[in-house]
């Protein structure tokens, strides 16, 4: 079996049809499903890109002394944890990251992928690229089938895609279950400074982590903090013995971000007003589309924290929901199952639109209740 066979198709091809039909809408488009960013890429960033442009030979696997002393820095400052810089290892953007790890840490078909029951889909792709059993779980399982043992845990907080999170104490329980398994804790932590009503805790707290890192990795994105999606930058943190084992498959396997991005890296993670500005312009976004969806009638579960709201209505589904947005407002967004069985009865509506593109959202829904 070819790897292709094994993925399924890539979900969000089925929005075609309900693009087009909130294209048609008078006014066009306002697309909230899935969440790039829209504004623009800080000129500090900028600038380091450009500064390093001139880079005609490889890059570090490891990432520079630089970048890795900046995120360290920013891990301490932004989620109370002290990690060293060399147990810091840059990555091609955290899906690519995300979708190899099990086979980057040698899972196979004796091996189980858990992950939560409703969650990012490249969880499940991942477990299938290594051949692993692909395990959704409501809570932690206190037993797997004989014949697969638990090799990777993941969990998310915020969740993507209901903005849910997880206490330190839930981590916590979740970290003991993994180390009695030998089980490794990843956890994608890419929304984690985007705390609306409660404050996320990373699992490298020594809160969670008991002040070690054994068993623990904590994956970070800048795609949606510094509005670098089209730069693919991201990092990984935690156990020194992972680490360097990732270390060693990724320089044997070519896997380097690019030398001029690794710049750019260091100069956003060093500066953390750009982000300050970021996340109030999501903190505004996110009342407006509160607003409107609420006055449409929609109700508004989880969604403390992330780069999503997670809105159900009582007269739909998640299918005639997107496409009653779609055709009534002209508002794009992601339907519920994509990311399991139990969103059916929900939309994902991400916060990832202009500020005119929201208050045009905002006002059509609005709109639907006169």
């Amino acid at each position: 079996m070819t790897l292709a066979a094994r993925l399924p198709e890539y979900p969000w091809d089925e929005l075609a049809p309900l693009r087009d039909k909130a294209t048609a809408f008078p006014g066009g488009l306002v697309d909230l499903s899935i969440g790039t960013p829209v504004d623009p890429v800080p000129g500090v960033i900028q600038h380091a890109l450009a500064a390093a442009a001139d880079a005609p030979g490889y890059p570090l696997t490891a990432g520079t002394p630089a970048l890795r002393a900046a995120a360290a820095g920013w891990l301490s400052r932004a989620l109370d944890v002290t990690v060293e810089p060399d147990t810091v290892l840059p990555v091609i953007g955290t899906k690519q990251f995300i979708a190899w790890l099990p086979v980057m840490l040698g899972l196979g078909t004796a091996d189980a992928v858990l992950y939560p029951s409703l969650a990012y889909p490249t969880y499940d792709i991942g477990a299938k690229m290594a051949g692993a059993a692909s395990v959704p779980v409501r809570a932690l399982p206190d037993d797997l089938p004989a014949v697969t043992r638990p090799g990777l845990l993941w969990v998310n907080s915020p969740s993507n895609p209901t903005g849910e999170v997880k206490s330190a104490a839930w981590l916590r329980d979740a970290v003991t279950w993994a180390r009695a398994r030998r089980c490794v804790l990843a956890s994608d932590e890419c929304y984690i400074t985007l705390g609306w009503d409660v404050a996320p805790v990373s699992v490298l707290h020594s809160s969670v982590s008991g002040g070690s890192h054994d068993g623990l990795l904590a994956v970070h994105s800048l795609s949606k903090r510094s509005n670098l999606a089209g730069y693919r930058a991201g990092f990984v943190a935690g156990d020194p013995a992972l680490l360097r084992e990732l270390l060693l498959v990724g320089r044997q396997s070519g896997m380097i971000v690019p030398g001029p991005v690794q710049a750019a890296m260091t100069a956003a993670l060093n500066d953390d007003a750009h982000a300050a500005r970021q996340r109030d312009r999501y903190a505004a976004r996110r009342s407006v589309l509160v607003a409107g969806l609420t006055s449409a009638g929609f109700r508004i579960d989880h969604s403390e924290a992330g780069l999503y709201l997670w809105a159900a209505h009582p007269d739909h589904d998640a299918r005639s929901a997107c496409e009653w947005l779609a055709a009534k407002c002209g508002i794009l967004t992601g339907p519920g199952y994509i990311y399991g069985p139990a969103g059916e009865r929900h939309v994902r509506v991400a916060l990832t639109a202009t500020d005119e593109g929201v208050a045009a959202a905002g006002q059509r829904l609005r709109a639907l209740a006169d």
